[in-house]
């Protein structure tokens, strides 16, 4: 019974991860638009911080996005070399690539809350006219990296 909950849960997970994602884009993609027609039809009111908020969207997608990532094997990786390993050779390969990972994203998400918290404690706001609050933006990092963390554990237990 707690199997097929088990895969329920991982299938609105991926939802939410793909619909947050598009979502960013998509938001990303109106804004860039209504800056460049504000440019043409009425520049001294064009946004001037545009720029600025699209980066921010962006990374935030791209860092959700390495979780499904993850879960595809989209990440860079030498799948020539995988392919010619025999089964065993390539498990435990896989088992090494995940133990590693595991580590290097634990980390990420470390120094992604020191980031974080470094940014709370002084009160860091972008320099534009927005002043828009800097952790934020870096949550980005410590969030992501939690979520391909825990991508990575689970292809560690497949694999184990």
């Amino acid at each position: 019974m707690a199997w097929p909950r088990a895969a329920a849960a991982l299938r609105w997970w991926d939802k939410i991860e793909e619909t947050l994602v598009g979502l960013l884009g998509l938001i990303a993609l109106v804004i860039g638009l209504l800056q460049v027609i504000g440019r043409y039809i009425d520049p001294e009111r064009a946004i001037s911080y545009a720029e600025e908020v699209i980066v921010y969207l962006i990374i935030w997608a791209i860092m959700i996005a390495s979780s499904q990532l993850v879960r595809r094997d989209g990440h860079v990786r030498p799948d020539l070399v995988l392919r010619l390993l025999p089964p065993r050779a390539l498990r435990l390969v896989e088992i090494f690539n995940c133990i590693v990972a595991v580590v290097f994203c634990g980390a990420l998400v470390g120094y992604g809350w020191q980031i974080v918290d470094t940014s709370l404690l002084i009160d860091e706001t972008s320099s534009t006219d927005l002043q828009f609050p800097m952790w934020i933006y870096y949550l980005a990092l410590p969030v992501g990296s939690a979520l391909m963390l825990v991508r990575y554990l689970m292809r560690l237990v497949r694999f184990t």
